[in-house]
This record gives structure tokens, sequence and C-alpha cells, in this order.
């Protein structure tokens, strides 16, 4: 005798899946993944304002990425045992409300023109956004049948790409157009102390009303979401399994080590070296249209042409979305990583526009990555769902790792030849999506009696 086992935490549980998608959760997603995607991207912008603010190398300004991003590592395990205690919609709540304390960090930071006041006011932020993504990834793939689950959440982060794509814009305008103009780092270095911190306090100011509107619209958000009442599929709002006979059983039975399900582990590196390449890519990209070699852009101008690259990734995601309705995950992310690898190596190899539109071209790619690893990863976990959903998370610290190593190697051969760290991670990427393709379609788990 078999027992069939459900559990709606995880794709694949199709026997209690929603035939329809929650249109009323969707629309709540989506609202927080473009506050994720527009702050995420607004360190790109922040980054080389503070390099020229302080005087920082590659290697000093990769640490603002690197900050950001360990709080991924640091925060997703509590995020995900916040996920198990209050459920989602609470978990969400709560990480918003942490990310507008962040925001308003960067006003003492601005206030006082101090580097290691920025990184802590950024891993605050950060902090709010892991609990919000540990809790909101997971949520999208069970609002709706498990079949779609991939083209949920890759629609789902495809307004994570409309708040990547406009946040360059925002960003350039409101923040490296109305700063008073840089001096070089020698002429920096000239200066009196004092005239040093008038010439930084002046330069940093411009981040505080940007920030503070930032914060406030946290709030907003945060608080209608507590108002507004979410069903998951059990009609439930504030749990994340469905505790009947045979999701108890399974639990019970199945391994209680999320280290024993290799592809959630796979899926870990996957994320971690996607991640990684795109923050790394995006952290340096108005650094890299500002060398002679490329396009010799100034700062606001090449911030400008920072949107191509995210907009990339939201029309990708867009596109994907319906893509992935009609072929395997595998098969798309294996080839958009084979195509993002050919693209960064030939931005390496070449000089001028065309390596200028290669390396935005990579945004493109980019696009259905992280959703299509996500769900792969976390793939009939059943009632280890959050616990993998953690894990995943956690492995975005290749955001603060991967792009710190091409800062050090930045300056140690230059900032053209060092791309070649994110190529070597799309190679990974492209090999676990070829793996994936010979994977067996998401099912019901059967316990023999």
């Amino acid at each position: 005798m078999a027992l069939p086992l459900r559990n709606i935490s995880a794709p694949g549980y199709a026997d209690d899946m929603p035939q329809k998608t929650d249109i009323r959760a969707m629309s709540v997603t989506t609202a927080l993944f473009f506050m994720v995607g527009f702050l995420t991207c607004l360190n790109d912008v922040i980054s080389p304002h503070l390099k020229s603010i302080f005087g920082l190398n590659y290697t000093e300004t990769q640490l603002i990425p690197f900050f950001f991003f360990s709080s991924y590592f640091v925060f997703s395990y509590p995020g995900g045992a916040l996920v198990d205690r209050v459920g989602y919609k609470r978990t969400m709540v709560v990480g918003l409300f942490i990310m507008a304390c962040g925001a308003l960090g960067f006003l003492p930071a601005a206030h006082l023109a101090l580097f290691p006041v920025f990184l802590s006011a950024l891993v605050v932020l950060a902090a709010g956004m892991t609990v919000v993504q540990v809790a909101v990834n997971p949520y999208v793939t069970i609002i709706g049948p498990s079949s779609t689950a991939a083209s949920r959440l890759n629609l789902a982060q495809a307004f994570n790409s409309v708040g990547t794509f406009i946040a360059p814009f925002i960003g350039s305008y409101l923040i490296l157009r109305t700063a008073p103009e840089a001096v070089s780092p020698e002429r920096l270095r000239s200066m009196s102390e004092v005239a040093r911190q008038a010439y930084r306090v002046s330069q940093a100011s411009t981040v505080q009303m940007p920030y503070i509107a930032i914060a406030l619209g946290l709030t907003l958000l945060a608080l209608a979401l507590a108002a507004i009442k979410l069903k998951t599929t059990t009609g439930v709002s504030e749990h994340t399994q469905d505790f009947r006979p045979g999701a108890f059983a399974e639990a019970l039975s199945r391994p209680t080590s999320i280290w024993q399900h290799k592809w959630v582990l796979f899926g870990a590196l996957g994320i971690f070296t996607y991640v990684g390449a795109e923050v790394s890519i995006g952290n340096l990209l108005i650094s890299y249209m500002g060398l002679p070699e490329i396009a010799g852009l100034r700062e606001a101008v090449a911030g400008n042409f920072l949107m191509c690259y995210w907009g990339g990734a939201m029309v990708g995601r867009f596109i994907g979305s319906a893509v992935l309705q009609k072929v395997k995950t595998g098969i798309v992310l294996g080839f958009a990583a084979v195509v993002a690898f050919s693209l960064v190596v030939t931005s390496i190899l070449t000089h001028g526009h065309l390596a200028m539109a290669a390396m935005l071209a990579v945004g493109l790619c980019n696009s259905i990555m992280f959703p299509s690893i996500f769900t792969l990863g976390i793939q009939d976990l059943g009632p280890l769902t959050s616990k993998g959903s953690s894990l995943l998370i956690a492995a975005i610290v290749g955001g603060a790792l991967i792009p710190l190593s091409q800062g050090k190697l930045a300056d140690h051969i230059g900032l053209h030849p060092s791309f070649i760290i994110p190529a070597i991670c799309y190679i990974y990427i492209a090999a676990f999506g070829i793996a994936a393709v010979r994977r067996p379609a998401a099912h019901n788990a059967i316990i023999p009696d």
C-alpha cells in the first residue's frame, strides 16, 4: 500500500494546488519584488558616488556589495525561522519595516559623511530585504498551479526588473546629477582635513531626500500589507504548510536535513554564482563605461546607460515568463548562460562601443536565471521548502564575495580584463541548466508501506 503525500509549500504537489493563480496575492508580491529590485540596483549608482566622495579604489568600492549581500547570508536562516513561526505575510511585513529603518540610516550617514556608517545602513537595509525574499519567493510558487511555478516566479521577478530598470535613471537624476562636481582622488588627498570633510558632506547630502522618500514608501507598503488578508491554498493566511494527515506523515518520514538534497545544494551554488556575476557586472558598469578604451563616459551619463543592462533583464523576464510555459526550465537556463558567457568574453577581447554593448546585453541573459535556479532548487522539497528557500537566499552571499574578488583583481590587472571572473560564473550556471534538462518533473511523493 502506498500513501500519497501532499505539501502545499513546495512546487510539484499538484493535487492540492489551486487551478488558478491568486491575483490579489500575486499583486502584493510583485510590489515587493519591485521595491527589492529598485533598492538593490540603486547600489550601482551609490557605489561610484561613494567612490568619488571617499577616494576609494576598486577593492574598497566593492565593499559596498560585500556588506550588502553578506547580510543575505547572515539573516537568511533567521528569516526562514520567522516564516516557520509566523507565516509568510507577517514575515514580509517585518522585513519591510526593517528595510525602512535601513533607508533612514542614510540620513546620519550623509550628515556625518562617514563610509562605515553608509555600510552599516546598507547592512540593515539588506537584512530587511533578506527577510522579505525568504518569504516572498516560495510564497509565489504556492499561489497557483505547480506546473506554472517557474513561469509565475519569472513574472514576479520581471517586476523586480522594473525596479532595477528605473533605479539608475532616478538615482542618476536625484543623486549624481545634483551632486557638486567631483574632484580627483589626488586633489582630495591634498585637501586639509576640514576642507575634505566639508566636501564629503556636500557630496553625500544628495542621498538624503531620495532615501527619506524610500523609507516612507516602505512604511506605507508594510502598513498596506498588514491590512490585507492574504490567503494561501489552504485558506489560512498565517501558515506555511498544510498539516493534514498526509502532509504530517510526509514531515515525519522525509529526510530532516536539507543537506541530503543534492539539487538544492547545486541550486545554492547556482544562485551564488549568478548573483555574484550579475552584481559584479552591474556594480562596476558605470566605472567600466568611463574607461577611455570603452566609452569615456561621465558618471551621470553612464548611469543612464546602466538602464540598458537592467532593462534587458526586465524585458527578458517578461519574455521568459511566457517561454517557460512551453520550454523546459533547464534548457532555457543553459542557453541563457552560454550566451551570457559569450557576451562577457566578447567584451573582454574587444574595445569601444562593441565591448560596451556586449556587456550591457548580458542583462538580457541574466533575466531568467534567478527564478529558474530557485524553482529547480526547491522542487520536491516538501516540508523542507522553507529551509531550502533560506539556503538559496543565503547563497546570495555570492553578491558579496565575487564582486570583492573582481575588485581585487581589477586593482592588480585592470578593470577591463577582470571581467573574466563573471565569465567563469556563467560556465557553472550553464552546466547546472544542462544537467537539469534530464531531471524528472515535479511529482507527488509516495511513501511505500
